[in-house]
């Protein structure tokens, strides 16, 4: 299984699952911090049309191009099924932000031979390797 700082280094596609539009949420400026470093950033969610001026997709399933990780903003109880829907997606890599933790979801996606990381902010990792997809 690779890294957490290896899976950002080799993803330029970053599906966010539970991407919201209000920008005092993590869930807003984490994947906007991300855009602006260079990943291509594809916000899932059913709810609204665009979240930081980037058109939403309602499922995994309806992105039409592979997905390098699946970044999950939703309670853990809802993992589990983005999980699933990942491996269905043949993502390589899922995502679990700060503070989500699933022993149910890191089984599917060992099972599933993907790599995992859990309770890691994106950002930060960002930061913490300097990582850029800038040239």
């Amino acid at each position: 299984m690779r890294s957490a700082q290896q899976i950002l280094a080799e993803a330029n596609v970053i599906a966010v699952v539970g991407a919201s539009r209000d920008p005092f949420k993590p869930a807003h400026t984490v994947p906007l911090q991300m855009l602006k470093y260079g990943w291509r950033i594809i916000p899932v969610n059913p709810f609204v049309d665009e979240v930081f001026g980037v058109k939403t997709v309602a499922t995994l399933a309806d992105i039409t191009e592979p997905i390098d990780l699946v970044d999950i903003f939703r309670p853990a109880r809802d993992a589990v099924e983005v999980v699933r829907q990942a491996v269905a997606v043949k993502a390589p890599a899922v995502w679990l932000q700060s503070g989500i933790v699933s022993a149910e979801a890191r089984k599917i996606a060992e099972e599933a031979g993907i790599d995992y990381v859990e309770d890691r902010c994106l950002a930060v990792e960002r930061s913490i390797g300097n990582l850029t997809k800038l040239s």
